[in-house]
């Protein structure tokens, strides 16, 4: 049964296309920050093991968030990984065990959908009046900002 939110579902639809592709940038970044949690190397290991544990378990809230507000609107969220690959608008560098590295990556992913959430703040709130998935955007936006600020602070290169 589809749900009666007060909004057309051709509108609810569009919505939904854009968390999929948020969907997909977030389960990107998360696999990265997987990736150097697991391949990380230094001096500081253990600090910077924790600080992307840290990340991948915020990001996975995240990502659970995001697909369970693409159901709550009435749509079925993207899970395969091929999918993933064809929505999202992050790129996968190469493997690195650099730290410096490391972080700008992680960094450029978390502006990457700060600046997208921007962009989808005023089209759900403004032009689809979907002020649910508006809101979502925003907390989510600002989780983002402050995973952001954090990674700055461990950035020394």
């Amino acid at each position: 049964m589809k749900p009666n939110l007060g909004i057309p579902e051709n509108i609810l639809h569009l919505v939904s296309i854009e968390l999929n592709k948020l969907l997909a940038d977030e389960f990107i970044l998360q696999t990265k920050t997987r990736n150097y949690h697991w391949n990380i190397e230094g001096a500081n290991f253990y600090e910077m093991h924790r600080f992307y544990e840290q990340q991948i378990v915020e990001l996975d809230e995240m990502i659970d968030a995001i697909a369970e507000r693409i159901r709550t609107i009435g749509f079925y969220a993207e899970a395969r990984l091929e999918d993933y690959l064809r929505l999202t608008s992050l790129i996968e560098q190469p493997y690195t065990n650099s730290q410096s590295d490391q972080l700008k990556y992680l960094l450029g992913g978390h502006e990457t959908i700060i600046n997208n959430l921007r962009r989808l703040i005023p089209l759900f709130g403004v032009k689809y009046k979907d002020a649910g998935s508006c809101d979502f955007s925003a907390r989510l936006m600002q989780q983002h900002e402050k995973m952001a600020w954090m990674t700055r602070a461990h950035f020394n290169g």
